[in-house]
C-alpha cells in the first residue's frame, strides 16, 4: 500500500520567513526613533522626580546634554519648562526623518513630564 504525500514544500515556509526578516530589517530606523523618544521622556520624568527644586536652566541645560548624546534633531534643543508652586511641567517639540527604502516619513514628537511636588 502506497500512502498519499501531500505536495507541499517549504517554499511557503521561507517566503514567511522572508517577509519577516525584511520587515524586522526595515522597522528598525522606526522603532529607534521612538526608542530615543521614550529616553528623552523618560529624561525629563527624572528630572521631576529627583531634582524638582533644581533652578530651570540646570534642568535645560541637563536635558539638552542628554538630548545631544541620544542624537536628537536640534529642535529637540527647545526645551520649554513651566513651572508653578508645587507643579512642574517640562516639555519639548522636534521633528525626526525616518527613512525606509524607497520612503521617507517626517515623524513629530513631543515628548512631555509633569508632576507635582
Amino acid at each position: 500500500m502506497v500512502k498519499s504525500r501531500r505536495g507541499a514544500s517549504s517554499i511557503g515556509c521561507l517566503l514567511m520567513l522572508l517577509i519577516v526578516a525584511a520587515a524586522i530589517y526595515f522597522g528598525v530606523n522606526a522603532a529607534e526613533a521612538y526608542w530615543r523618544f521614550y529616553e528623552f521622556r523618560d529624561a525629563m520624568k527624572q528630572e521631576i522626580i529627583f531634582n524638582p527644586q533644581v533652578p530651570n536652566a540646570r534642568i535645560i541645560a541637563k536635558l539638552r546634554n542628554f538630548a545631544d548624546s541620544l542624537g536628537l534633531p536640534e529642535d529637540a534643543q527647545d526645551i520649554a519648562i513651566d513651572r508653578t508652586p508645587g507643579h512642574l511641567l517640562i516639555s519639548a517639540d522636534y521633528t525626526e526623518r525616518i527613512e525606509m527604502p524607497g520612503y521617507s516619513r517626517d515623524v513629530r514628537f513631543k515628548p512631555k513630564a509633569e508632576g507635582s511636588f
